[in-house]
């Protein structure tokens, strides 16, 4: 993390607080949790998968970060796990027998976890969170014909039978090119720190432009420093002035370089009124960033506000304190799981069917999984006017007619 000299940098610093164990209460209720739309015809065949059985509880095993001996890995844990009880509630007839394993967060007892969650009857693995974890339960997975289901976001290691729930920096960019196209904002600059996140975020940027019809005119890198973002504003300034781009597309977030370039571009005179300025990240989170002043009138995305706030309310009566930032993906497996087994098919938990089109709707929106093992999610467009989130393209309530 940067040691930057500003005031609203320093403040986002102290951003944070802790969670205590969760506590029981009595769940609110929820909407029966279905597919958004009759499978697909024309999907036929098993797929991989195993056979699960009409009216029986399907095993599903859930892998969570437990045992590390880091409390956020054990807050992280108990979130996913609440989270996928909490969907448990409301499967409309869908019977699950979920198990939990802890995989002490590395690969050898993730792998060792699996095995011995399959040997024991899962038809299905949810989790682990980390993405060589992941890996390692694809491995063993695959061997024993069973789908894995796991939280990373990482899109490098899915694949075959392992199909990721965390957001993905493709979807995002693609959700926001498609919007920005449609608003005239046609020639981008990328801007991107020089790390394996920021190279991955350019390129997500890269694939996304492609395919909604807009150009990178530059993509600039910046070595991860202060002075590194202040080395690489000459070139930004360069490549963006002059009309010659529309929008400037950032990769950083609040806790790396995002406050010092709301800060720097501005002052080099690209005006945020003229070269519209878009986030990759979060740009609410947290609460200070609103307060910069490059990020006023700022584009980013975020999951439909709508359904994340029933799920953390739900959630937070249910256990007495909100759910972890991505302790929700626990809730969108079971979901998943749920709405396929209700079908009542044999195939129901294949990789066909994971893949329907018509997605399923989870904590905080509409979801499908993809063939390739990466994930599209319905996510909405805000703007920050005044210090404050403002919504100017709506999520998705369904994946009828929306693209990307």
């Amino acid at each position: 993390m940067f040691a930057l000299l500003t005031a609203a940098r320093k403040a986002l610093a102290g951003a944070g607080s802790r969670v205590s164990q969760p506590r029981r209460r009595l769940v609110l209720a929820l909407p029966a949790l279905t597919l958004l739309a009759a499978c697909e015809p024309g999907m036929g065949g098993l797929g991989t998968g195993p056979s699960v059985s009409r009216g029986e509880a399907v095993p599903v095993a859930l892998l969570v970060p437990k045992g590390t001996g880091n409390s956020g890995d054990a807050i992280l844990a108990a979130s996913l796990e609440n989270s996928a009880r909490l969907a448990m509630t409301q499967l409309n007839g869908a019977k699950i027998d979920l198990r939990v394993y802890d995989t002490a967060g590395n690969a050898a007892t993730t792998a060792a976890v699996t095995e011995q969650a399959i040997s024991e009857g899962a038809k299905i693995i949810l989790g682990p969170v980390y993405a060589g974890n992941a890996n390692a339960a694809g491995n063993v997975a695959k061997r024993h014909g069973v789908n894995v289901l796991a939280f990373s976001n990482n899109a490098d290691i899915a694949g075959g039978n392992v199909f990721i729930l965390g957001p993905t920096f493709l979807n995002t960019a693609k959700r926001l090119t498609a919007y920005a196209t449609r608003q005239g904002k046609q020639r981008i600059v990328t801007v991107y720190g020089n790390t394996p996140e920021g190279q991955a975020g350019a390129a997500a940027i890269a694939t996304a432009a492609s395919q909604a019809g807009a150009t990178v005119s530059a993509s600039v890198p910046y070595e991860f420093s202060q002075q590194g973002v202040l080395d690489a504003m000459p070139s930004v300034t360069a490549a963006a002035s002059g009309g010659q781009a529309d929008a400037i597309f950032l990769t950083a977030n609040a806790a790396g370089a995002l406050p010092l370039l709301a800060q720097l571009l501005p002052e080099n005179g690209l005006d945020p009124s003229v070269t519209q300025y878009i986030g990759l990240t979060r740009w609410d989170i947290p609460p200070q960033t609103l307060d910069l002043p490059g990020v006023q009138g700022g584009w980013f995305a975020l999951p439909d506000p709508n359904a994340s706030s029933q799920f953390k309310a739900r959630y937070s009566a249910a256990y007495g304190q909100d759910p972890h930032p991505i302790g929700g993906l626990g809730f969108d497996g079971i979901a998943a799981i749920g709405a396929l087994v209700s079908s009542g098919r044999s195939n129901a938990l294949s990789a066909s069917s994971l893949t329907q089109g018509a997605g399923f709707q989870g904590a905080t929106g509409v979801f499908r999984l993809l063939p390739d093992g990466s994930n599209e999610r319905g996510l909405a467009i805000a703007t920050i006017q005044n210090h404050q989130v403002q919504m100017i393209d709506p999520a998705p309530a369904s994946f009828g007619g929306f693209g990307f």
